[in-house]
């Protein structure tokens, strides 16, 4: 069977690559809980400085798994395919809230390597990077998510002009409010992506968790950690009130 997540070691950086290309990586609950293994894994490894999370095939991902065959086997094996009661919000909560936070304050530097679509739950991944470095076709699209990032990721007036609208942020754009930090060809993406974090991974290790921690701590200063968790409770009350979509009431 073909394993959702794929784990290499360059060196001192290892790359993990979001691996179901047919559904433009959809983030099913176990694509979720590999991506979670697979940071583990390289948080583990001591010989590893730096991490690389890219998507297989066209795209970096399309976001939440809304339904393919396997996510619906899944969600019934576990019980919870009404999507209702506590059991169901504990594991929402887990893949959509708990593992991103936790991803955010890994103890080592990570880049998300974006081309393609980049969507609601890709965004959320690759906001929980520390870095994103993309190609000139990649597109964002922000939302009211689960892991509500946005409004730190780029100013809180833009936020509200892209969601509001929900249309879609190219590279350049994204590039200019400060989410993106870098583009480059897609030809070049991965090797100029690698070969930076080469160079980062030269560093000793303290000082990188001991710079990594002190930004996020100036971010948790301003709130950031308890915005994640009361936007949280704000797309709950989003989807149980049906308004999900981007058409509703009388003009259903």
């Amino acid at each position: 069977a073909q394993r959702d997540v794929l784990y290499e070691v360059d060196g001192a950086v290892a790359l993990i690559t979001l691996n179901r290309p047919r559904y433009h990586n959809a983030q099913s609950w176990k694509m979720l809980d590999a991506l979670d293994a697979a940071l583990d894994r390289a948080m583990g490894d001591r010989e590893v400085k730096v991490v690389v999370v890219r998507g297989a095939g066209d795209d970096f991902s399309s976001g939440h798994d809304l339904g393919t065959p396997e996510q619906l086997a899944d969600l019934e094996a576990r019980g919870v395919a009404d999507r209702r009661g506590l059991r169901f919000y504990e594991a929402f909560r887990h893949y959509n809230l708990d593992l991103t936070h936790k991803w955010r304050n890994l103890p080592k530097p990570t880049i998300a390597m974006v081309h393609g679509y980049c969507i609601f739950g890709g965004w959320m991944i690759a906001a929980a990077m520390d870095l994103v470095f993309a190609s000139p076709d990649a597109r964002f699209l922000a939302g009211l998510v689960e892991y509500f990032s946005i409004p730190y990721d780029i100013q809180p007036r833009k936020a509200k002009e892209l969601i509001f609208e929900s249309r879609f942020l190219g590279a350049d754009e994204a590039r200019e409010l400060g989410f993106v930090n870098r583009i480059y060809p897609r030809a070049d993406l991965e090797r100029e992506t690698l070969a930076y974090a080469h160079r980062v991974a030269e560093n000793g290790g303290t000082l990188l968790r001991m710079s990594k921690l002190a930004i996020n701590k100036a971010q948790d200063e301003q709130g950031f950690s308890s915005a994640m968790e009361a936007a949280f409770a704000d797309f709950l009350v989003l989807t149980s009130t049906g308004g999900e979509g981007r058409k509703e009431g009388e003009r259903r």
